[in-house]
């Protein structure tokens, strides 16, 4: 008993690290390139679903609640007529041949992560992402194993929807009912909607941002913000 005491302790003593996936760990936002490939083809039907939301996209795209309003109808309209088994098998086919495509991963990022694992961090992947969908790819290349905290959909009368979508301030909101004490010692992000995320940890790692939006995660960050460009 008392040597599981100390583990528990020596557990709790571990840095805390944060990742994003999407443009953190893959180069590209994986769920919605699954959702352009249901709706190309013969799924090209399905786009008359969102046809009153179509015109306002270039208003939506550019902003945090406009992206995640945006992912809330186009997971409804790509699975709309299917059950949620369906979508399961789906979506783990889509992310298994996304992980195979060569150049997905940025070397820089899952060598970070892998000295953070050799120094002894705790390293947790926070995405907006379907679980199942960061699940299957990481597993499909064999860096599965890490604690995940990720969207979670469910199976509905008109197709699949968030139950919980773990973006913007979600993802902090989620970490503290995971029950992962702070301080987070680090957090690597890639967008404005990981700032929360950012704020929250000690240190604040931005991936690749276009300059743009270095200039106000760094209004927000201040000196605290990292600046990296990972290949």
């Amino acid at each position: 008993m008392a040597t599981a005491a100390a583990d528990d302790t020596a557990a709790d003593a571990r840095r805390v690290v944060l990742f994003d996936f999407d443009g953190v760990i893959v180069r590209h936002q994986t769920l919605e390139m699954f959702f352009r490939e249901r709706l190309s083809g013969a799924g090209r039907w399905r786009l008359l679903l969102a046809l009153p939301v179509v015109p306002l996209v270039p208003l939506l795209i550019g902003s945090v609640r406009g992206n995640r309003f945006l992912g809330h109808v186009f997971l409804r309209v790509t699975t709309f007529g299917r059950r949620e088994a369906s979508y399961r098998r789906m979506i783990d086919a889509y992310a298994r041949a996304y992980a195979r495509r060569p150049g997905v991963f940025f070397r820089d990022a899952v060598a970070t992560l892998r000295r953070h694992v050799d120094a002894g961090d705790r390293v947790i992947v926070v995405s907006g992402n379907d679980r199942q969908m960061v699940e299957a790819i990481l597993d499909e290349v064999n860096l599965g194993g890490h604690e995940l905290v990720a969207s979670q959909t469910r199976g509905g009368l008109f197709g699949m929807r968030f139950v919980r979508h773990n973006v913007d301030g979600a993802k902090v909101r989620a970490l503290e009912r995971e029950g992962i004490p702070r301080p987070w010692s680090v957090a690597y992000g890639d967008s404005l909607s990981d700032l929360p995320l950012l704020k929250a940890a000690d240190a604040a790692k931005l991936v690749n941002p276009t300059p743009k939006i270095a200039k106000k995660a760094g209004r927000v960050l201040g000196d605290k913000l990292e600046i990296l460009y990972w290949f």
